[in-house]
């Protein structure tokens, strides 16, 4: 053990600080695989419903969850696998400096020389994004149009697909490079209390995306229309209005077209709050709960295998009682608290980044001896040197999420809903085959939302007084 300590005392900063990084990056690895091998585990051996899920779950539903839950769980093993040997090999290989050495010939070749740094980080991060793009494209479809298809979930032909994936590209690239640019212009101006002003800018920038995504951005991928007036939306109105939400809008979102799975979310600030709800979600209004007409041109056997597939959704009650957790979170503040958190985080790591961009071993770890770009600064910085500090606060945003998740139950039991809300919760484990047995461990680490059955449970003692 001593030799091997003096081994490592003589290695250069530079090598230790790049096996720390590797090593670390592998350890975090073989934490998510021993977890994720625990889960799995239970998915293999818990074949039968449990006496206390009895009365919530018929012994159909349970396998169709619990197999459905097991493929997606080997993919995730495989596809991690594949994720961390491709991280690897990209650091040991130097794929890195190489991009952008590549970035450079691109940049130069344009009439941009060295001097361009902005430009050169520019290409680097086009080219970085589509490889990434690229290499997780076959897991994607595999994920897609063998697991999801497999399990009634996916509604995606081929061509919607990769119309859809070059879709998202184009838009990220349309935000992320200006973004980019911006922030990469004021570090570099900003003096000495430039994290102040990048920080400051990040803020802006995200706040504006929130504010702009529902309206905007989220209308290029699927179609969005005003929820119909009637008795689910007066009732939306009035519920908001007892608790002072101030509601403006309410949407429906086509997400049928793309996938079975149900959702729900609120935007917007200050007096402009707008409720979108999945088409998915509503009983009344889901297209994979409408029979396809008798004789309709150019309806394949694929298609009207998939609409039979129904999906239960949610009566107005439960809709209401769904809505009255997720305005919980608004009432009680959660929102709020999450962007001060997220705004205190972001300052503090600008902040060290500030201290550290300096490091001129951090450059040299990585393949750049000659060289400190600012965006390969915030690259090794953000993503490979905060990583232990990253991995703690993730656990502790997670057990603050389940912290929430029941606090807003309550609220939602405080309006009156704990009974439409627990066979909400019931019906949208079943229609999206969530498994409700799962390893503590796993559950522990991994779960934003706490188990279905504790919140059940803890619905239980409403419903019965």
């Amino acid at each position: 053990m001593a030799l091997s300590g003096d081994l490592w005392a003589e290695l250069p900063v530079e090598r230790r600080i790049f096996c720390s990084v590797l090593l670390f990056s592998w350890a975090v690895y073989l934490w998510e695989a021993f977890l994720a091998h625990r889960q799995r585990r239970v998915y293999r051996t818990t074949t039968h419903v449990p006496q206390e899920l009895g009365q919530i779950m018929d012994s159909e539903t349970f396998e169709k969850s619990r197999l459905y839950q097991l493929d997606k769980s080997t993919f995730s093993f495989w596809s991690g696998l594949y994720s961390e040997v491709e991280g690897t090999m990209i650091l040991l290989c130097g794929g890195i400096p190489f991009l952008w050495k590549l970035s450079g010939q691109i940049s130069g070749r344009a009439g941009f020389g060295p001097e361009y740094e902005i430009v050169q980080s520019l290409v680097f991060l086009l080219l970085a994004t589509l490889f990434s793009a690229l290499t997780g494209l076959p897991w994607s479809l595999y994920n897609t149009f063998v697991i999801e298809e497999k399990h009634g979930f996916n509604q995606q032909t081929l061509g919607f697909f990769f119309k859809d994936a070059i879709k998202k590209f184009v838009v990220t690239q349309c935000i992320l490079l200006p973004v980019t640019s911006l922030l990469l212009y004021i570090i570099k101006i900003g003096g000495d209390y430039f994290f102040i002003y990048a920080w400051l800018f990040t803020l802006v920038v995200s706040l504006v995306l929130v504010t702009i995504y529902a309206d905007y951005i989220a209308p290029l991928f699927d179609k969005f229309i005003p929820l119909p007036e009637g008795e689910l939306k007066q009732q939306i109105e009035t519920m908001a209005k007892s608790i002072d939400f101030p509601l403006t809008k309410v949407y429906v979102v086509e997400g049928s077209k793309r996938s079975s799975h149900s959702n729900a979310y609120f935007y917007g600030f200050f007096k402009n709050k707008r409720i979108v709800l999945f088409d998915t979600l509503l009983e009344d209004y889901s297209a994979l709960n409408k029979e396809p007409a008798e004789g309709e041109d150019g309806e394949s056997e694929e298609t009207k295998s998939k609409t039979k597939n129904k999906k239960q959704g949610c009566k107005n009650e439960e809709v209401l009682a769904v809505l009255g957790h997720e305005l919980g979170h608004w009432k009680l503040g959660h929102t709020v608290k999450n962007i001060i958190i997220s705004q205190m985080n972001s300052f503090l790591c600008f902040f060290l980044f500030a201290v550290l961009i300096g490091q001129k071993e951090l450059f040299a770890a990585f393949g750049f001896y000659d060289t400190q770009p600012t965006l390969i600064g915030l690259m090794i910085i953000f993503q490979f040197i905060f990583s232990p500090y990253n991995e703690v606060l993730s656990f502790c945003l997670t057990v603050l999420s389940r912290r929430f998740e029941f606090q807003a139950d309550a609220f939602a039991k405080e309006l009156g809903k704990a009974k439409d809300l627990y066979s909400a919760l019931i019906k949208l484990n079943k229609d999206n085959l969530g498994f409700p047995v799962s390893d503590w461990i796993f559950s522990m680490w991994h779960y934003s939302h706490p188990p279905l059955l504790e919140r059940l449970q803890a619905l239980k003692d409403a419903k019965q007084e």
